[in-house]
């Protein structure tokens, strides 16, 4: 894994967004989903909620299953973190569940999904909402796929749909209308 660690705003809202680990522009740009997979991600949230990317930075408490990037593979592309570095960061998430309580968790791609439910293929998962416990916290699950441009399952069918279904749900969350400052409005 490469330093710096890369963690989200200070955000104390009770919808929590959970992704693999940074990618290699993140620790130059100092926040998570500051790349392309973010724009993508940004566009999902903006469509859904007509938030801008400051708003869902404001509004959503960005985590990372592994908060430092942890290098690419020597065939391209980013190394999935391996089983000791998932377990060694674990305890970060742990102790954010525990200080914001929330009561909305949206993991980002299968390895967060799998974090929180058994792994299953994402046309099992994506598009559902699981009512979990997280480390004796109980908590809406909402799964994501990876807004990665190297994946094309949220480009075509059923992901298009089932990604559609997700952010749909999302929108209709109560932790979601909550997050809203009074005098806001949810699009």
């Amino acid at each position: 894994m490469h330093r710096p660690v890369v963690v989200g705003r200070p955000v104390a809202r009770r919808v929590l967004l959970v992704g693999q680990a940074p990618g290699d522009k993140e620790p130059k740009l100092g926040r998570p989903f500051a790349w392309t997979a973010g724009k993508t991600l940004f566009k999902w949230f903006h469509g859904a909620l007509g938030w801008t990317e400051d708003e869902v930075r404001d509004r959503i408490y960005f985590a990372a299953v592994c908060r430092c990037f942890p290098g690419k593979r020597p065939e391209g592309g980013d190394r999935v973190p391996a089983p000791e570095e998932i377990a060694n960061c674990a305890h970060w998430l742990e102790r954010e569940f525990a200080l914001l309580r929330p009561t909305l968790v949206l993991p980002v791609g299968k390895l967060a999904i799998t974090q929180f439910l058994p792994p299953a293929p994402l046309n099992d998962t994506i598009g559902r909402a699981f009512p979990i416990t997280y480390r004796g916290h109980a908590v809406d699950c909402i799964p994501l796929p990876h807004p990665s441009g190297a994946s094309p399952w949220h480009r075509m069918e059923p992901g298009k749909t089932l990604l559609h279904r997700a952010l749909a749900r999302v929108a209709a969350h109560p932790a979601i209308k909550k997050s809203v400052p009074s005098g806001g409005s949810l699009v």
